[in-house]
């Protein structure tokens, strides 16, 4: 049995005569929003379909493209020189050969698990036995911009707006902390439809932060007014907003527009607190590499994460090296260009995975890395490699995952997902697995269209899984 959410309501806003179909058990609870109107903070009637394994998700997305042959999937550099079938790459579908270029990086057997991992992430090593890697993701993009739709939203085609993953969650579960929203991004995203709700509506598309003093610009209080008379301000203002709702809960862009501001509101008392490291020890601060070069502005970024699940945030989406171009994991010239960039994220991720583990968080936290695609065995005439999406490396952390975890594999040159192919909608029902969400059971109807949220005949990486 489908229930049919209201066309009219906040959740769906302009999509007029778009209905949208959520199946039994997930119920009226659209709106990351929803939050704002709850008792407490909490959403009295967000259900999953199943217990979950995890309450939140950190997606660390790489922009532009990582090199799995030079981090995750070594192969044989006996290899080099041997020309291989390159067709469907260029200009067009031509017959083309291209030799295989050696990769330069050193691996390492880490862990009780004796996982290879490339000299460029030390750090990450020495966390494997908590992590599954996925060497047989594959995407059909092989271009930036449709690459990284694809991976943000499971689909292709670009006739509907779909919605971003994060809004799946939370149009799904909603809210669990009334003063933050269910779904944040850190960091320059690649693509705004990384942010988007789509067809969900703006009210649950991603709140950018930053960490730092200002996490959202134009949210301080005013000079003079304090914290308690803020809070009276709020109070008053939900009230007001209240009455006008059940005047006016026809006009769904008005209400959207009232929640937003009620939010904004609110993120003026909560996210300055939640963005103030002070209360964290020196330890915790050297576990992500916060004050280092390398490492501090993506170290902040992670410990940022942390205390977001820490206060209920459901998916913190967290992007590196994007904001302009195709990303600066894109390596075209020269794979050394990847050595800087990994040495950004390495710290901090294994940090990440330490303080949440010792924290006790790992068992409820879902840590996913991803990149738009891969890289080819071969290059352009460099010493780089080009966009590959036949086959390259996804890996899942905490929550019911199986650390220490190799799955799929590609060919004998790092071309081609051969061994347990995963598409990346494979990935997503598997986070949204964890989250007690049954992605078979997400549709939407679309002007007389069913539309999965996941694509039909994906299901969860189960090999990955405890």
């Amino acid at each position: 049995m489908n229930l049919a959410v209201n066309p009219t309501s906040a959740a769906t806003g302009s999509m007029g005569r778009r209905k949208f179909l959520f199946e039994a058990g997930l119920g009226f609870f659209g709106s990351a929003m929803g939050a704002l109107w709850a008792d407490e903070g909490k959403i009295a009637n967000a259900q999953a379909h199943f217990t979950p394994k995890a309450k939140s998700v950190i997606f660390l997305f790489m922009c532009g493209g990582v090199s799995h042959i030079d981090t995750f999937d070594p192969k044989d550099n006996r290899l080099a020189g041997k020309l291989i079938d390159a067709i469907g790459f260029g200009d067009n579908m031509a017959e083309m050969k291209r030799p295989v270029i050696p990769c330069r990086r050193t691996f390492t057997r880490y862990g009780q698990s004796g996982i290879p991992v490339s000299d460029w992430f030390p750090h990450l090593g020495s966390v494997v036995d908590d992590i599954a890697f996925v060497r047989s993701t594959f995407c059909h993009e092989t271009n930036h911009f449709p690459a990284v739709i694809e991976m943000a939203t499971g689909h292709r085609d670009r006739l509907i707006e779909h919605p971003t993953l994060g809004s799946w969650v939370s149009y799904a579960l909603g809210a669990e902390n009334q003063n933050l929203p269910a779904f944040v991004n850190l960091g320059k995203p690649s693509s705004p439809v990384q942010l988007s709700g789509g067809y969900f509506g703006a009210a649950v598309s991603a709140t950018p932060l930053q960490a730092g003093e200002i996490p959202i610009h134009n949210l301080a209080t005013p000079a003079g007014v304090s914290r308690r008379e803020r809070e009276r301000q709020t109070h008053a203002l939900l009230a007001l907003n209240q009455e006008f709702r059940e005047r006016y809960q026809v006009h769904s862009a008005i209400a959207a527009r009232t929640r937003a501001y009620e939010l904004a509101a609110r993120l003026q008392l909560s996210a300055p607190e939640t963005v103030d490291f002070d209360s964290e020890s020196p330890a915790t601060r050297r576990l992500y590499g916060v004050g280092e070069p390398d490492t501090d502005s993506f170290g902040k970024q992670l410990l940022l994460a942390r205390r977001l699940v820490e206060r209920g945030v459901r998916f913190i989406q967290v992007c590196h090296a994007g904001g302009s171009g195709n990303g600066s994991w894109d390596a075209h010239d020269d794979m050394e260009s990847h050595g800087p960039l990994c040495r950004q994220t390495d710290k901090p991720i294994s940090g990440l995975i330490r303080d949440l583990k010792q924290r006790g968080l790992l068992d409820n936290t879902l840590v996913v890395w991803a990149s738009e695609f891969g890289r080819t065995p071969w290059s352009q005439n460099t010493t780089g490699r080009d966009h590959n999406p036949k086959g390259f490396t996804t890996w899942l952390a905490g929550a019911g995952v199986q650390g220490g975890t190799l799955h799929g594999a590609t060919d004998e040159f790092g071309y081609k997902a051969i061994e347990s192919p995963q598409y990346i909608s494979d990935l997503q029902a598997t986070i949204l697995h964890q989250l007690g969400l049954n992605h078979e059971r997400l549709e939407v109807e679309i002007e007389g269209r069913p539309v999965r949220l996941v694509e039909k005949g994906s299901k969860p990486i189960w090999g990955v899984l405890g």
